[in-house]
C-alpha cells in the first residue's frame, strides 16, 4: 500500500509540474517601529514607483510589483545570474492597528519607505454606573 501511495503521489506531482504557476519573488524588507508608527523599508531597484502596488488594511500591508529586464541576454552568455527579474510581492501582518488615512510612502534613491501610524487606544476608561430611580 505504501508503494502504491508513493506512485500516486509521484504521478500527481508530475501532472502538477505540467500546470505549475510561476510564483512571485519575495521582496526583502526591514520593518521597525517608533512609539508612533511602523516603518517599512525596502531596496527596490529597476522598478518605476508607478509600477508598485501597495495595499494596506488596518492590520496588514501588501507590496507588489514587477522588475522587467529591458534587453534580452541569452542564457548561454551568463557567467552569474543572481538578480531577480519578474513579479515580486510581500505581505506583513502588523502587531497593532494602523491609521490607513494617515499612512504614506516615499521612494528615494531606489529605497521605498512606508510610514504606518499606529492607532493609540486609551488603556483606561472610567465607567459610569447606571442606577434606576
Amino acid at each position: 500500500m505504501f508503494i502504491k501511495q508513493n506512485i500516486k503521489n509521484e504521478e500527481f506531482e508530475n501532472r502538477l509540474n505540467d500546470f505549475q504557476i510561476e510564483e512571485d519573488g519575495k521582496l526583502t524588507i526591514d520593518v521597525y517601529q517608533t512609539p508612533e508608527e511602523f516603518i517599512i523599508e525596502s531596496i527596490i531597484a529597476a522598478v518605476d514607483p508607478e509600477d508598485l502596488d501597495i495595499n494596506i488594511t488596518s492590520e496588514s500591508i501588501t507590496i507588489k510589483g514587477e522588475r522587467t529586464r529591458k534587453e534580452y541576454i541569452p542564457e548561454s552568455d551568463y557567467l552569474y545570474q543572481e538578480c531577480y527579474w519578474g513579479r515580486f510581492s510581500r505581505s506583513v501582518i502588523l502587531p497593532q492597528e494602523i491609521d490607513i488615512d494617515k499612512s504614506s510612502a516615499e521612494f528615494k534613491n531606489g529605497i521605498l519607505k512606508i510610514f504606518l501610524p499606529k492607532i493609540i487606544k486609551e488603556k483606561n476608561k472610567k465607567l459610569k454606573i447606571k442606577t434606576e430611580n
